[in-house]
């Protein structure tokens, strides 16, 4: 599902126009990116919880010519699936929805 797709999902089951809908997907997903910038975790009970990681550097090879690299440390996104969805993915049929 892209992000168009929510949007008009969500148009259809609030009977609310695209761009009342694109609207609300944008201010929730700008407070998310807000919160985990921000270095807080975010939870969503029954769906999971994202935070962010800091990875070490490291030495690296580039794979073409085999010339030691140095790769920085870096803080990235993770997300960790919910017990509710887990089993909700593992237990039903998937439902075409075209």
């Amino acid at each position: 599902m892209t992000k168009s797709q929510l949007i008009e999902a969500l148009a259809k089951a609030e009977g609310i126009t695209l761009k009342a809908a694109e609207t609300a997907v944008n201010v929730a997903f700008n407070s998310m990116e807000q919160a985990l910038i921000r270095g807080d975790r975010l939870e969503i009970r029954g769906f999971g919880s994202f935070k962010v990681k800091d990875y070490d550097g490291y030495k690296g090879r580039n794979p073409k010519t085999g010339e030691l690299i140095e790769v920085k440390s870096k803080k990235l996104p993770f997300f960790k699936v919910g017990k509710e969805l887990k089993e909700r993915v593992n237990g039903a049929e998937v439902k075409s929805t075209k």
